[in-house]
């Protein structure tokens, strides 16, 4: 089992490992042709809220895709001013305890504020060395270069050059956040590209692959016919989906 870093107090630590989704369901997500958009479909006939659009959180990188389980990390305003927090030197931010706990292949995932930096540059090189394969920030980040030029992706409301360092606390690790007002649970599916991020609850993982797939294979027949030139009326008459 792995060592915490001892960034944030252990009792902020809600779990230390997660439960697994098979790489085989990982890979089947990863083959949807339309990955958010099959998936936000299969997620409204279920009955599920998870998709926020990529006018709220915003790709850094196009034509990226995301497929990986959540590492969650919530932040909150720290009390102090960012002078006193400064004269101080004790940074408050633990979003590194995640990087520790995650596997290859995890999605970082952060509740954080707007406007304040909740993922720096070295933070990012920390959570790509990590093996993680993007982030996913309901607030802002910062060095966007660095995450570009590391071919690591981040879906976040905006940047910032404003440190979090002396304005937030990390108060939790791998428990449950707010995502634009959609909840997510450490080891919930989480889909991202270029048309933004859909969270899939664990437990609804394979009964949503399913109808997303059924989805996504009418839409190909679809797409199939009005490539040959099938007429209007023939396509509006046949049943894809």
């Amino acid at each position: 089992m792995k060592q915490l870093t001892g960034r944030v107090p252990a009792e902020a630590v809600k779990t230390m490992t997660l439960t697994r989704l098979s790489p085989e369901i990982l890979q089947r997500y990863r083959q949807l042709d339309d990955l958010t958009g099959a998936v936000s479909d299969a997620m409204d006939n279920l009955g599920l809220l998870g998709a926020v659009p990529a006018s709220t959180l915003k790709p850094s990188l196009q034509a990226q895709r995301m497929v990986g389980q959540a590492v969650t990390v919530r932040n909150v305003e720290r009390h102090e001013t960012p002078l006193r927090s400064a004269t101080s030197k004790v940074g408050k931010m633990g979003e590194h305890e995640a990087y520790n706990l995650a596997e290859p292949g995890d999605v970082v995932v952060i509740q954080g504020l707007l406007g304040i930096s909740n993922m720096g540059g070295q933070s990012a090189t920390l959570a790509h060395r990590a093996g993680c394969a993007g982030a996913v920030i309901d607030g802002s980040y910062r060095d966007p270069t660095v995450s570009r030029e590391l071919g690591f992706p981040i879906w976040a409301q905006g940047v910032t050059p404003i440190t979090g360092k002396w304005r937030l606390e990390t108060v939790e690790i791998n428990g449950k956040v707010r995502m634009a007002n959609v909840q997510v649970d450490a080891g919930d599916l989480v889909v991202a590209d270029e048309a933004g991020v859909v969270f899939v609850p664990f437990a609804h993982v394979e009964a949503v692959l399913q109808e997303a797939e059924h989805i996504d294979q009418g839409d190909s027949r679809q797409k199939a016919d009005i490539a040959t030139g099938v007429d209007i009326a023939t396509l509006a008459k046949t049943k894809y989906k």
